[in-house]
């Protein structure tokens, strides 16, 4: 109950949608329903267990390393190397993104840039083949703008976010609050909740290469999801995470409170295959994030295989991948070896 009345706004916006008849379905029959048939029907099922990977694999300079081959690459799930059914070095497949906003007061000095930032990249990184959503968050989840291809409603709906401002209740800084508090509490920064919904509510029967990209300070104060649970969900539905750590530290030392963000941002970029770009509040890095990303989304290696352990038993598999001497390839850690009517691998 909780969470659903955390993700309340979400959930109206979206319905609100679905209530809406379309114009273009076909018309509604009256004819009276046909006789069913004393005919049983055979339904078979055939299910693939089959794990997907979306990777990038650097030098030790950083530099992204192209052309390799499934010769070049080792793959390995719980330390038992895995025989490839296919691997592809690709760079417009389709893709699916979900751009994440912190609206929480401690951004207030950071949300033009960011937003402008984020804007530019949307314009240079959609084809049109890809989809893209907008989310904000502070103290709730709001979507801003649902799917579309057209990066200009993105680019408006992400003008509209606006900092919480706690109410205008005089109750400090928002966002800084000291520890979890309530949802009817107005300073929060739901960071945690917001990559569970994106990962759960917008990805979740999305198909192919999917990523989240969120402009935080990484500080998380009051979601009733804790990181394990974020890190879960982008986990089970085949997510990247990355996140480009735009923190105003002198924002935090007039305040008096110190500053954690950057572990807890880390560990969830490593943890599903993406990467953590401290910008701070300096709007060229931030650009040049923006780029890095992009490069990245747009050289990555597909590689698929069936595991060796066919058990679907909800178990975390943890997965390797070594592309030789010198190099790190940069994929989600693992996966859950979930029923396919449960989760998409």
């Amino acid at each position: 109950m909780a969470v659903l009345l955390l993700a309340a706004p979400w959930f109206c916006t979206v319905a609100q949608a679905q209530l809406e008849p379309d114009p273009d379905a076909p018309p509604v029959s009256n004819a009276p329903a046909q006789p069913e048939s004393d005919q049983s029907v055979a339904t078979f099922k055939s299910y693939t267990n089959l794990v997907d990977l979306f990777f990038t694999v650097k030098d030790k300079n950083g530099n992204l390393v192209p052309h390799l081959t499934a010769k070049d690459c080792s793959f390995y799930e719980d330390k038992v190397q895995q025989k490839l059914k296919s691997f592809t070095a690709e760079s417009d497949l389709p893709l699916t993104m979900g751009i994440l906003l912190d609206t929480s007061g401690s951004q207030q000095r950071l949300l033009p840039m960011e937003e402008d930032a984020a804007s530019q990249f949307l314009s240079r990184v959609m084809r049109s083949k890809d989809e893209a959503f907008a989310v904000n968050f502070d103290v709730n989840v709001d979507l801003l703008q649902d799917y579309t291809n057209n990066p200009r409603l993105l680019a408006h709906a992400l003008e509209k976010a606006e900092i919480n401002t706690a109410g205008g209740n005089g109750g400090g800084i928002p966002g800084l609050g000291g520890g979890p508090v309530p949802v009817s509490d107005p300073k929060g920064t739901l960071l945690y909740d917001a990559i569970y919904l994106a990962a759960n509510e917008k990805l979740s029967e999305q198909t192919g290469r999917k990523a989240i990209i969120i402009l935080t300070d990484g500080e998380d104060e009051g979601s009733r999801e804790k990181i394990g649970d974020a890190i879960a969900a982008a986990q089970k539905n085949n997510v990247i995470v990355y996140i480009i750590l735009c923190a105003d530290r002198q924002l935090y030392w007039e305040a008096g409170q110190g500053y954690y963000g950057y572990g807890y941002a880390k560990k969830i970029c490593d943890e599903t295959g993406g990467r953590l770009i401290d910008v701070g509040n300096n709007g060229p890095k931030l650009q040049a994030a923006f780029e890095q990303i992009e490069d990245e989304l747009r050289t990555q290696y597909v590689a698929t295989y069936t595991p060796s352990n066919a058990k679907l038993d909800g178990t975390f598999r943890h997965i390797t991948v070594n592309c030789g001497e010198g190099t790190k390839a940069q994929v989600r850690k693992g996966y859950f070896a979930m029923a396919p009517q449960s989760s998409d691998q």
